[in-house]
């Protein structure tokens, strides 16, 4: 599971860190920089899929020109901090007991950063400038070593340089390794043979864990289309809903789960799914069955309803695209209330935060709703972060709300709805940092 992200120039984020849990909520105004986090998300989800630098930030073509990958929002130089050079990423993650078990290790914090610089001489415009990626008090690799040697110099413009942790000797470096510079370490090291198995085993994870965040974005046109067989993977727009849940109906504790579940959170009293094949294209089509024997196919069912099919076939379906199946994935959201009426919030939270706690997923959602905020329990109140553009400056923040001057008293007596509805986030941020600057 991720923990946090922490952004150094990274668009509008001078140097800012999102605290992330089972189930992470981020608050703010409009153009505050929310979705540049989801940016920021985007960014590593590229390097788990291996891509370059250019492909990341430009996008990703196919051979047949079809769009693989949509570039990073904005133009390329955007990306970067008015007036800076680079920005850097850095992620922190935490093992579940499995994957500790399995790797043999104990609660070991892993933390993977990267700088990225502007470079007008290379063929992207940008290179990998620094890289590191370490396990607890064992640096697997980093192009930045600790010790004072000239061998360890970034000395050669055609590579990053890299230092591989000596095996069973922490804070001790072995042979140094050249990777290209367009591309991030991570998603090369793997190919190179005198990188040890443990340390390839390392990276995988979190590759994986990179390569496991979704974005989901469901579109009801595109849910309501019928499915070439085989397809378990749910799309980000909620392309292949009709397979995915036929694949969850596979399984009867799956079934019984998801029938549960869209009772309770649509207006139907759901009896069964049906997938019908068209007769003549062979594709899988979605017919809800409702115990009062009507039919409802997905051509006529509401967006609200398609909405929530999507969510439960995300949350319940499988992960059969990750390397390693104890690797929860992370599911990011904009707006996750978007379409769904307040009644049905409650149990929305229930299913995310349910789901969450098993260690399974994890989900980062944006909202402005203030039932939502109402609604939340305790454990994602302490994973609810608020951003916020200071006043004189077109830097952004990102503030714990549970840190924020007296808003655990706030929440109990006023409802942090009404305190988000009022924007007494934003004043209680932009107060305490006056008091900073006054301090100074």
């Amino acid at each position: 599971m991720i923990t946090s992200l922490r952004l150094v120039d990274f668009k509008n984020f001078a140097n800012e860190t999102l605290r992330a849990g089972p189930f992470t909520v981020i608050v703010g105004a409009n153009a505050s920089g929310k979705s540049n986090i989801r940016d920021a998300f985007r960014f590593l989800h590229g390097i788990g899929r291996g891509y370059t630098l250019a492909e990341i930030i430009g996008g990703k073509y196919g051979a047949g020109g079809q769009v693989e990958w949509t570039p990073i929002r904005g133009a390329a130089s955007e990306i970067i901090r008015f007036e800076q050079s680079g920005f850097s990423l850095r992620v922190e993650l935490k093992l579940g007991k499995t994957l500790r078990d399995k790797l043999k290790l104990g609660k070991t914090r892993i933390r993977y950063s990267i700088e990225v610089e502007y470079d007008e001489d290379s063929r992207s415009g940008f290179r990998v400038m620094g890289e590191a990626l370490v396990f607890g008090s064992r640096c697997i690799y980093t192009s930045r070593p600790d010790e004072p040697d000239p061998v360890y110099a970034q000395d050669d413009d055609a590579h990053l340089l890299l230092r591989m942790e000596k095996t069973g000797e922490q804070r001790k470096y072995g042979h140094r390794i050249a990777v290209r510079p367009d591309q991030p370490a991570l998603t090369q090291i793997r190919e190179h043979k005198n990188v040890v198995r443990t340390h390839k085993d390392y990276v995988q994870l979190v590759i994986d864990t990179l390569a496991g965040i979704r974005f989901l974005d469901p579109m009801p046109d595109l849910m309501r289309k019928p499915a070439f067989p085989g397809q378990t993977v749910l799309g980000d727009n909620g392309e292949n809903l009709p397979t995915v849940l036929q694949e969850i109906c596979t399984n009867p504790k799956r079934e019984a789960v998801l029938y549960e579940w869209a009772r309770e959170l649509t207006p139907m009293d759901v009896a069964n799914f049906d997938f019908p094949r068209d007769p003549i294209t062979g594709l899988v089509q979605l017919v809800i069955g409702e115990t009062n024997e009507r039919e409802v196919s997905a051509y006529s069912a509401s967006d609200g309803t398609l909405r929530f099919l999507a969510m439960l076939a995300a949350l319940l379906g499988e992960h059969p695209t990750l390397h390693d199946r104890h690797v929860a994935r992370l599911y990011v959201f904009e707006e996750i209330d978007n379409g769904i009426h307040p009644s049905r919030l409650r149990l929305l939270l229930d299913l995310i935060e349910g789901q969450a706690a098993k260690g399974r997923i994890q989900v980062i959602t944006t909202t402005h709703s203030p039932d939502l905020l109402a609604m939340i329990g305790d454990d994602t109140f302490k994973n609810t972060s608020v951003v916020c553009r200071l006043p004189d400056t077109d830097d952004a923040v990102i503030h714990p709300v549970c840190e924020l001057p007296d808003s655990k008293k706030l929440r109990r007596s006023q409802g942090l709805g009404r305190l988000h509805a009022s924007g007494w986030m934003e004043d209680a941020l932009a107060f305490a940092g006056d008091d900073e600057e006054r301090a100074e």
